[in-house]
């Protein structure tokens, strides 16, 4: 219990109206959290056995979906209004608005254009922006990777 009102006053100062589930805990939007990047993360890997199994579709668009879900799992976290705001911040709007051009453009190549190569083209970039997004919520991390970047290239 201290833990938690402990941790409430420093990591959560969430205002009732800023989440979709206000009367949640701290213990409760953890384990919201966990479950949903959970769940995203398995979708992400199980669709690997689609795509050995040659089925492009479904593995377009279950690994679409679970980064879509492990995206979106911090609002339980933070509030699913305060994250938005934060997704949509000038420093990350553009990588935001690429994940969901990439996540769009291989359910695209995947399910109407039935081009297999260029959906794994699209779902290595979805990886890529994915790991540009999540870097930006680590201070320096950006200006790390691309030093790290120009250094090997």
């Amino acid at each position: 219990k201290d833990l938690e009102k402990g941790m409430m006053g420093k990591a959560s100062k969430l205002a009732p109206n800023e989440s979709c589930f206000p009367s949640l805990s701290l213990k409760q939007r953890i384990i919201g959290y966990a479950c949903c990047c959970g769940a995203g993360f398995i979708l992400s890997m199980l669709s690997w056995i689609a795509l050995f199994k040659r089925d492009m579709i479904l593995f377009a668009v279950t690994y679409s979906l679970g980064n879509v879900i492990t995206l979106f799992s911090t609002g339980f976290l933070i509030g699913f209004k305060k994250q938005l705001k934060k997704m949509f911040h000038p420093t990350r709007v553009w990588v935001v608005i690429v994940i969901f051009a990439l996540i769009a453009l291989t359910l695209l190549a995947a399910i109407l254009w039935e081009n297999a190569w260029l959906a794994l083209v699209f779902i290595v970039l979805q990886y890529l922006a994915f790991i540009w997004y999540s870097l930006s919520y680590i201070p320096f991390a950006r200006k790390c990777a691309k030093k790290l970047f120009c250094n090997l290239f």
